[in-house]
């Protein structure tokens, strides 16, 4: 998990893929943190692409340095404020111009049953499972 987390960190930005009835829907993300030994994404909760994680079977692709990762999860919303705090602790800076941890807006999410593999057009493909 360790790997996968610096991964999408360096990455910067990565793609969250939904369904959203017959139609796949893919948009660009950056915030990732670890929080209990988890993953955690955020998003706001008046976004199309919140009710679509309601269906919890995301994807998640990037690229970096050549390489790059697609990891098949389940999105999990996590309510608690703790959770919160740790995503503002972690990208304060960047996400208080949109959110505060009380505001009834920011929610997060973190990844279960996870298949992540990183590969390039040359190396051995690498599974990594948490």
């Amino acid at each position: 998990m360790e790997e996968v987390l610096q991964y999408l960190k360096e990455c910067k930005t990565f793609y969250l893929a939904t369904c959203d009835g017959d139609q796949a829907r893919v948009r660009p993300f950056g915030a990732v943190c670890q929080f209990e030994g988890k993953i955690y994404i955020i998003t706001n909760n008046k976004k199309p692409v919140f009710d679509q994680m309601m269906n919890p079977k995301i994807e998640i692709s990037g690229m970096n340095h050549g390489t790059w990762i697609r990891l098949q999860c389940e999105a999990v919303l996590d309510s608690r404020r703790e959770a919160r705090v740790a995503m503002m602790e972690e990208y304060g800076s960047a996400l208080s111009r949109m959110y505060s941890v009380d505001d009834n807006l920011m929610e997060v999410f973190y990844l279960q049953n996870a298949k992540a593999v990183i590969q390039s057009l040359t190396s051995v493909k690498k599974e990594i499972m948490f």
